[in-house]
C-alpha cells in the first residue's frame, strides 16, 4: 500500500529480484523462447507479458490459508538469455540457466516462452533430484515424434523426456487433453511412453476434487514436476496462445484442480504459451499469473 498496484517493478507481482533478495526459495525465472512453435508465433513474449499481469496478485491467499511470500523468500530472477536461432544449443543454454538456480537449493517457477522449454527444465530438475513424477496440464499429448523432420518442438518435449527417463512413466499422467489428433495411434503410442490422461470430458462430468483425487493416486509420494500449458483452458479464458483448442477447462477448474493439490511435493514447475499478442484486456496473461500464484501458494505450504 505504498506504490500503486500499476505502478512499481515489473517483476513478477512486483516481487524483488534475486540481487535484493539474496537466498531465495523460489525462483521465479522467465525463458523468453518461441522457436518450437507449430502454428502462432509470440510466446516469447510471455514472460513479460504475465508479469504485467501479475501486479494485482495479493500477499495473503485465503483459499489455502497461506501467505505464499511470507513463508518462503520468492524473487524474480529474471529471464535466461538462450539464442531465437539455433534450437539445441537455446535448449543447452536454458538447462544451464536452471541448473544454476537449482543448485542454490532454489526450486523453479519458469514462465514460458513454448513448451520446448520443458524438455531443458526437466533435464536440470533430473540432474539433481532423478526422476520426478510428471503432471502434465495441456490441450495436446506434446509426445509426437518430429514435425517436418525436426525432434526439438513444443509438440514433442515429452517424448524426448520420455525417451531419456527424465520421468516416472508409471507415475505421469495428462490433463485437460482434447480436440483432433493425427491418428488414433497417437493414444497408443503416448500411452506406450507411460502416461494417462484426465480428458476435459472427465473433468466437466466428475469434478475438480475426482480429477485431484486421480493425480493424487497417480504421482503417490513421488516429487512432481508441473508442466501447465495456457491452452488447457478454454480460447474463452486463454486467447492468447499459439495452439487454441475448443472445450476446454474454465480457470475456476484449472485453479480448484491445483488448489486441491495441496500436499504434494512439488519440485518445480513450469507455465508456457502466453503469446500477448493474441491476447485483450490481459484475459490469458491475468489467468497465468492466478495459475503461478496457486503454485507459489502451494510451494509455501510444502
Amino acid at each position: 500500500m505504498v506504490v500503486p498496484r500499476f505502478a512499481g517493478p515489473a517483476t513478477f507481482a512486483r516481487l524483488p529480484t534475486r540481487a535484493e533478495a539474496g537466498k531465495v526459495d523460489v525462483a521465479v525465472l522467465g525463458v523468453p523462447f518461441d522457436n518450437g512453435v507449430v502454428y502462432r508465433p509470440g510466446a516469447r513474449f510471455g514472460p513479460s507479458g504475465i508479469r504485467q499481469a501479475s501486479k494485482l496478485l495479493r500477499p495473503y491467499h485465503p483459499g489455502l490459508d497461506a501467505m505464499p511470500y511470507a513463508a518462503q523468500q520468492v524473487a524474480d530472477c529474471g529471464d535466461i538469455s538462450c539464442t531465437p536461432f539455433d534450437i539445441p544449443k537455446a535448449l543447452g543454454e536454458i538447462q544451464a540457466g536452471a541448473a544454476e538456480l537449482l543448485a542454490t537449493g532454489a526450486r523453479l517457477v519458469t514462465l514460458g516462452g513454448d513448451h520446448t522449454i520443458a524438455l531443458p527444465l526437466l533435464r536440470a530438475v533430473h540432474a539433481r533430484l532423478g526422476p520426478v513424477a510428471l503432471v502434465h496440464f495441456d490441450a495436446h499429448l506434446d509426445t509426437w515424434d518430429t514435425h517436418f523432420g525436426q525432434r526439438y518442438t513444443h509438440g514433442s518435449p515429452f517424448r524426448r523426456a520420455a525417451e531419456e527417463g527424465l520421468f516416472i512413466s508409471e507415475r505421469s499422467m495428462h490433463v485437460g487433453i482434447r480436440g483432433p489428433l493425427f491418428d488414433a495411434a497417437d493414444l497408443k503410442r503416448d500411452a506406450d511412453l507411460g502416461f494417462r490422461i484426465i480428458d476435459c470430458t472427465e473433468v466437466a462430468a466428475a469434478g475438480a476434487e475426482a480429477a485431484a483425487e486421480r493425480i493424487r493416486q497417480r504421482v503417490g509420494d513421488s516429487p512432481v514436476y508441473l508442466s501447465i500449458d495456457i491452452d488447457v483452458l478454454d480460447p474463452a479464458f486463454a486467447p492468447g496462445t499459439g495452439t487454441p483448442e475448443a472445450g476446454g477447462l474454465s480457470s475456476r477448474e484449472l485453479l480448484a484442480i491445483l488448489r486441491a493439490l495441496k500436499g504434494l511435493r512439488i519440485a518445480s514447475m513450469d507455465l508456457v504459451e502466453v503469446a500477448p499478442a493474441y491476447d485483450h484486456a490481459e484475459i490469458t496473461g491475468i489467468a497465468a499469473a492466478h495459475v503461478v500464484y496457486e503454485v507459489l501458494a502451494l510451494l509455501a505450504l510444502t
